[in-house]
């Protein structure tokens, strides 16, 4: 099986992907090749996912500028 593109993924792909990856490496049981080619991908998946928050925040930073003239509601259950 292909592994997908960590740009491809969702955010909660990757993190489970990630904390799969992070689990294995601190078993210590793996092959020295294989540890590196995890610690590769758990990289790539962290700067995705890292990107992909860093854009989530930028937008909710936006829309909370744009939003910033409406006047607050108090909230009621």
């Amino acid at each position: 099986m292909a592994l997908k593109k960590p740009e491809n993924m969702l955010y909660e792909e990757a993190t489970a992907e990630l904390e799969s990856i992070v689990s294995h490496l601190e078993e210590g049981d793996l092959p020295l090749e294989d540890a590196l080619k995890q610690f590769e991908r758990g990289i790539s998946l962290a700067r995705s996912n890292s990107q992909k928050l860093h854009k989530a925040q930028q937008q909710v930073s936006i829309l909370m500028q744009q939003d910033a003239q409406s006047p607050l509601q108090e909230f009621n259950d």
